[in-house]
């Protein structure tokens, strides 16, 4: 199954020439989750071929800018280009007002059912629960309410022991119950045990999305062992006291983040715009916790 994130921005509070605001697209099993959704995402979306046709589901952490300027024009594109089908938004309850004033005043009464859902920064709890995925809030800690998401894919079927199968004329009707786990009762009534006839699938993954804030240890169980965590990191650790001030977290405390809750690897982002270059932000993460990358637009990163 398809399970990859594609950077649109990466940037904090304002873009650069070379930086966007934060935005990125998930692509789980070929459904589209759009995770913010800051000034300059749809450009974003055009230049590395997203279709905004394909997303369903959109999610933004928190009403600071950055992370939702976007998203009025990206509703009124979605309108203006016939969509028909609901689109889900997660997100803190004011994000709804702003919607509906900025809507009621431009007299747009949208085409599609925008059903929305208002999201408790104080608490964590389950928002999506398909085939595919179950996704998570999480609560972090910044100047304002703020979350984070947890994209936890499914746990897979058994794979069969085709050979094994075909030796005991295993009627194909109960392949299914073997995936699923289930025994096997021959029609002599002998018993063979699930873990003989079939092997455990690949584990499942999981990708973090820690937006702004504050290191703070209260969500670290939350998010352990994670496939990929994106965890931003917005200063070099020699502007601590600014990151302390501004609720947000250093590329150094990003990369003992990552080490404390065991994430196989980790990707940084929302850098300030004072960085015009960021090979020290990934030197200092990667001084902690080696398996790091840089958000870097346009890229794609498997989650595997």
């Amino acid at each position: 199954m398809k399970f990859e994130v594609t950077i649109l921005g990466s940037s904090s509070a304002t873009p650069i020439f070379n930086r966007n605001p934060t935005s990125q697209a998930l692509n789980i099993n070929e459904r589209l989750y759009l995770i913010d959704c800051g000034e300059g995402t749809q450009q974003q979306m055009l230049r590395f071929d997203i279709k905004a046709s394909r997303i369903d589901h959109i999610f933004i952490s928190h009403l600071h800018g950055d992370h939702y300027l976007g998203l009025v024009g990206l509703l009124s594109s979605m309108h203006l280009n016939g969509r028909k089908k609901a689109l889900y938004l997660f997100g803190p309850a004011h994000l709804k007002e702003i919607i509906d004033l900025q809507f009621k005043y431009s007299e747009t009464t949208l085409q599609f059912p925008l059903e929305f859902t208002a999201i408790d920064a104080q608490k964590s709890e389950v928002i999506v629960n398909n085939s595919d995925v179950i996704i998570e809030t999480i609560p972090l800690d910044h100047r304002i309410a703020c979350t984070g998401f947890l994209f936890k894919e499914k746990k897979r079927l058994r794979k069969l022991i085709k050979e094994k199968l075909e030796d005991l004329n295993v009627p194909v009707e109960y392949y299914t119950a073997l995936k699923r786990g289930n025994d096997y009762t021959s029609a002599s009534g002998k018993v063979y045990k699930n873990d003989t006839l079939t092997t455990d699938s690949q584990a499942p993954k999981s990708y973090a999305y820690c937006s702004d804030t504050l290191y703070n240890e209260q969500y670290f169980e939350q998010i352990s062992n994670a496939t990929l965590l994106y965890h931003e990191a917005t200063f070099l650790n020699d502007m601590l006291d600014r990151a302390k001030e501004t609720h947000h977290t250093t590329a150094l405390q990003a990369g003992e983040i990552a080490l404390k809750t065991n994430a196989h690897k980790l990707l940084i982002g929302h850098f300030s715009a004072r960085y015009k270059t960021l090979n020290e932000l990934l030197d200092e993460a990667r001084s902690v916790f080696p398996e790091t990358e840089l958000a870097i637009e346009g890229k794609t990163f498997a989650i595997e």
